[in-house]
């Protein structure tokens, strides 16, 4: 039935993965975390503190770029005051920046 037996060898490359395989691969996500996820935390860790301290008079920029003095503050909501008399309700998440006191007066 079998004319020929033939000897098997084993392969002469590594056999499976080491340290050394896996070190590019451990490199690629250590970049990852210092380059963008550890800066992202950071800042939405900064937002979050600027949108609790968010008071009454202060002077921001939403995410739509208007600018406006904070009349009153809710829990979820701010009124935002863009032109006397005229004010909209916006999201606390909406507000982007806090501005020093005074910039609305030299921004017109």
């Amino acid at each position: 039935m079998i004319d020929s037996a033939f000897a098997q060898t084993l392969p002469t490359g590594p056999g499976g993965m080491d340290l050394m395989g896996l070190l590019p691969l451990i490199l690629m996500f250590v970049l990852l975390y210092f380059l963008l996820l550890r800066p992202q935390m950071k800042r939405a860790k900064e937002h979050k503190q600027m949108l609790a301290g968010i008071q009454k008079g202060d002077e921001v920029i939403t995410s739509g770029g208007t600018l406006g003095k904070v009349t009153s503050v809710g829990d979820n909501y701010v009124k935002v005051e863009i032109a006397p008399a005229v004010e909209v309700t916006v999201q606390k998440s909406a507000v982007q920046t806090l501005l020093p006191k005074g910039t609305l007066k030299n921004a017109t």
